[in-house]
């Protein structure tokens, strides 16, 4: 059942996700994925498809920050374009054929995969973990290979293109800032294509489910897209004033915490 109580719910967890985001520079899917989880349960929706539903709901809401994001970066020349074009491709294909797959996975295997992913970006949070940059020039071949990787992740725990993608930028010797704004340019076709990917599997599998479109919770989608446009800018202003590197361990922590919490309501030991 849709009341206003669901509805203002929703809008905090934008409200909550998007400061987050714009505080740490770092999308909220690691937050927002296993506490949209909790909410659908709650409310009754989705049923055996409510990881699905979250993965869903969550990459569309993604479009929305990726855009704002990208345009900021772009206006400092801060994105290269022409990996942007090399690894777009591949993303697209990853993201929609493991779309494909996710549809016929248990939630239980897909919390496992997301809690063991955001373990890892806990970890690489912690430890600043950074590769030794690669002086061999980037190829196609490679930005093609290392796009189908990182939509496949990405698209399967709706975080992480953000991670992979800043890390393999570093690796290839591509300074940190134009790694970031290339990165949020590239979480643009991942939050598409998944979005899209997640639509089409799960066309047929929440016919009965009121409000959706696929694997698609339009209600949740609206209030928390809405919600994260309003407070996004805000955390942007406070992170220029609060130390950034205790507070991503922090995100770090509450990310794990919450994935391990989402990892004992789905999977049976």
């Amino acid at each position: 059942m849709l009341g206003i109580e669901w509805i203002l719910l929703y809008i905090a967890l934008g409200g909550f996700v998007g400061f987050m985001g714009g505080l740490l520079g770092v999308g909220g899917g690691g937050i927002l994925v296993p506490l949209l989880a909790s909410l659908l349960v709650y409310q009754g929706i989705g049923g055996d498809q409510v990881v699905h539903l979250s993965l869903g709901t969550s990459l569309m809401c993604m479009i929305i920050s990726a855009i704002a994001s990208t345009r900021a970066h772009a206006s400092r020349d801060a994105v290269v374009w022409k990996v942007v074009g090399g690894m777009a491709p591949g993303i697209i294909l990853g993201s929609l054929l493991i779309t494909q797959v996710a549809a016929n996975l248990k939630s239980a295997y897909i919390a496992l995969f997301f809690a063991l992913f955001m373990a890892l970006v806990a970890v690489q949070m912690f430890m600043n973990w950074k590769p030794k940059p690669n002086l061999k020039p980037i190829t196609f071949r490679g930005l093609l290979t290392a796009g189908v990787a990182i939509g496949s992740v990405s698209a399967l725990a709706a975080v992480g293109g953000g991670f992979l993608t800043v890390t393999y930028l570093s690796y290839k010797n591509i300074v940190m800032k134009r790694a970031i704004g290339t990165s949020a340019a590239i979480g643009l076709p991942i939050a598409i294509s998944g979005t899209l990917g997640y639509m089409i599997s799960g066309w047929s599998k929440t016919l009965s489910v009121p409000y959706t479109i696929g694997f698609i919770y339009l209600p949740a989608f609206l209030a928390i897209s809405i919600a994260i446009s309003i407070t996004a800018p805000y955390g942007a202003r406070c992170s220029h004033h609060l130390p950034e590197a205790y507070l991503k361990k922090i995100f770090a922590v509450i990310s794990l915490i919450l994935s391990l919490m989402m990892l004992r309501s789905f999977v049976k030991f």
